[in-house]
């Protein structure tokens, strides 16, 4: 039997960064896949789906060329190449999760389904592994709700909508949350009929309602069609086409498609690793039960990302993985966890990003009166409007003394503006600050600034205070 300081399980972004992490802190370390090093982010999740929206990205680039005085050959795409060229960007990037790389940290790496056999052995390939301490990051796998036929008809995932060869000409989206409308827009650019189906009132149903309905409204606008409030009552196969039987408030719907995907959440993987044996508590569908230092119910054994069930995101699982390991390792630092300023991104065209609260949290949580929204619209950012991408805007949640309670931003790039936010609600500071901070022109982070300005518009330029800016700029003459 091998003895090990540390024993990880799961090869994805909180365990490699759990595994480098403790090598280099001179542990010995074992770390164990079922398959390959990456998990979904690499194979099924982020690397692949943002190819295919940047892909998808350009080919309604190519569309509008006439727009920007662009002229040449109608649009054709070759799916099969669009695919290939996925699949080449995940070899490109998983070179950064060779196991070798690993090894030669010092890393012994293992592939292979395992099993705890106790609460400090877990076997797989039939070597047992002694570890004095555990961290378990195995990952989630896509739901498939019991909807009768809808396995039969040969439903698609997140996962296996990545292994097609054909673009579907017409495909219909169980379920509205971020994966469902990332999907339905690449589909589209690409020139499939799409149909999305959710059963809530709203896409993007985590989302603050007003920009999930913007965001709505320019994907129709698209040509993608979307139903809300629809329930899935069954699924049929009717030789090469899939038909689709639903309710909604206003009567029964019915819709025929080529293929189906269901995009409605993800359950962790912890079927098989012989949790029971462990002692560690579980639950089907909320995860590994864990503690704010993400200890589980043996306090040698922490579980980080997917796996614990919060938020499914790689970002998450990463700075899971750091406290995890500084706990297992160094127990006296005890590390916990903060979700009080967890930002997140839905990759659809206009990005969909978010951190803190939606207006309607703020003020079941604050009350109405304590709760102050600006908002600021990319139509009037001189960048965004010379790209052609005037279109969504950024709404600021705000406390009595301008402090975050939530940024949502619907527009270019918004993933990579809402950090400055982020940090303003990490540090606690007031959107003053980001106000009075100068921002390049011209940039699409302008807007960052420029929503935050609307605090001294609205309390400058209305009310008592303009009345007595005049009294004073005549006293001063």
């Amino acid at each position: 039997m091998k003895k090990f300081d540390l024993v990880i399980i799961g090869g994805g972004v909180g365990g490699l960064v759990s595994a480098s992490g403790a090598a280099q802190l001179g542990a010995r370390v074992a770390l164990v896949d079922s398959v390959s090093l990456g998990g979904d982010c690499l194979r099924t999740g982020c690397v692949p789906t943002k190819r295919l929206i940047y892909s998808a990205k350009v080919a309604s680039l190519m569309k509008r060329a006439a727009e920007f005085g662009l002229e040449g050959e109608p649009l054709r795409v070759n799916f099969q190449k669009v695919m290939q060229g996925m699949r080449d960007i995940q070899a490109e990037i998983g070179k950064n999760d060779d196991p070798e790389r690993f090894r030669k940290m010092g890393v012994e790496v293992m592939f292979g389904q395992g099993q705890f056999i106790d609460p400090h052995t877990f076997e797989v390939n039939g070597e047992r592994l002694h570890g004095r301490k555990f961290i378990i990051a195995t990952g989630s796998r896509p739901v498939i709700l019991p909807i009768p036929g809808l396995k039969e008809s040969g439903v698609l995932t997140n996962e296996t909508a990545l292994t097609l060869e054909r673009l579907p000409q017409s495909i219909a989206i169980l379920g509205a949350g971020p994966i469902g409308i990332e999907f339905a827009q690449v589909f589209s650019r690409l020139g499939s009929k799409v149909t999305v189906i959710e059963k809530m009132g709203q896409i993007l149903p985590r989302e603050d309602k007003e920009l999930s309905d913007a965001l709505s409204g320019i994907l129709v606008a698209e040509g993608i069609k979307i139903d809300v409030c629809t329930e899935i009552k069954e699924v049929r196969r009717d030789g090469k086409k899939k038909s689709i039987s639903a309710g909604c408030p206003t009567g029964d719907k019915a819709y025929e498609v080529d293929e189906i995907m269901i995009a409605i959440g993800r359950a962790p993987n912890v079927e098989g690793l012989g949790l029971e044996a462990a002692g560690v508590e579980y639950d089907g569908k909320k995860g590994i039960k864990v503690d704010a230092a993400l200890r589980t119910s043996q306090r040698h054994i922490y579980a980080c990302g997917d796996v614990v069930g919060h938020y499914a995101f790689t970002h998450v699982a990463e700075y899971h993985a750091g406290i995890a390991l500084s706990n297992a390792l160094f127990p006296f630092m005890k590390r916990k966890v903060d979700y009080r300023v967890v930002p997140w991104t839905t990759f659809s065209d206009p990005e969909l990003a978010r951190v803190g609260l939606t207006e309607n949290e703020a003020k079941e949580k604050y009350g109405a009166n304590a709760v102050h929204t600006y908002r600021f619209h990319f139509k009037d950012v001189d960048r965004a409007v010379i790209e052609g991408e005037g279109h969504g805007l950024i709404k600021l949640i705000c406390d009595k003394k301008s402090r975050l309670l939530g940024a949502h931003i619907l527009g270019p790039y918004s993933g990579e503006l809402i950090h400055e936010y982020a940090l303003a609600m990490k540090e606690n500071l007031p959107i003053t600050r980001i106000s009075r901070n100068m921002h390049v022109y011209p940039t699409v982070s302008q807007s960052v600034k420029r929503a935050a300005d609307q605090y001294y518009k609205e309390r400058l330029f209305t009310g008592w205070f303009p009345r007595f800016a005049r009294w004073l700029i005549r006293l001063g003459s």
